[in-house]
């Protein structure tokens, strides 16, 4: 199989699940990140680098809701393997009106955690969402990607 071929589909063009029997286990992290466009109001609600609503800590909450989804991402992308998870962590950056929040999840294992760090920072950037709505539905989801990945054949860093 070279390089750039789907590697979710089998010799027969079906679907399936990368059979990763044969590979070593290594040390893989990933991290991803996910942006969200707050209001002015919003932004006004931060105080010690935390938004307080009506629904409790709206950064600790996200945390919370994007580890629990780092976890279940098997459950929820077909093709992923259950992994088990050795090290997921948050980190968040308030610029002007832009909330990104970074995602690292590590494990030792035979396959990647790209998908798991993209749905951890997806998902703690829906939760901002959710809880921020009563104050305003002008929020808008920006940007969620890859930012880098070690481990496996190789290696990335986003540009």
């Amino acid at each position: 199989m070279s390089e750039k071929e789907f590697t979710h589909i089998d010799s027969s063009n079906n679907p399936s699940m990368v059979d990763v029997s044969h590979k070593i286990v290594t040390q893989r992290e990933a991290t991803a990140q996910s942006s969200i466009l707050l209001t002015e109001e919003i932004v006004a609600q931060f105080k010690e680098g935390e938004i307080t609503s009506k629904k409790g800590p709206v950064l600790q909450t996200a945390i919370i809701a994007g580890t629990m989804a780092v976890k279940k991402t098997a459950d929820l992308i077909p093709f992923c393997h259950p992994l088990a998870i050795e090290k997921c962590t948050f980190k968040s950056n308030l610029d002007g009106l832009l909330l990104t929040i970074f995602c690292t999840v590590k494990i030792s294992g035979k396959t990647g955690v790209e998908m798991e760090a993209l749905v951890g920072a997806s998902t703690a950037t829906l939760t901002v969402y959710d809880m921020c709505k009563a104050l305003s539905h002008d929020l808008v989801i920006k940007e969620t990607k890859l930012v880098s990945k070690t481990g496996g054949k190789s290696d990335f860093q986003s540009k």
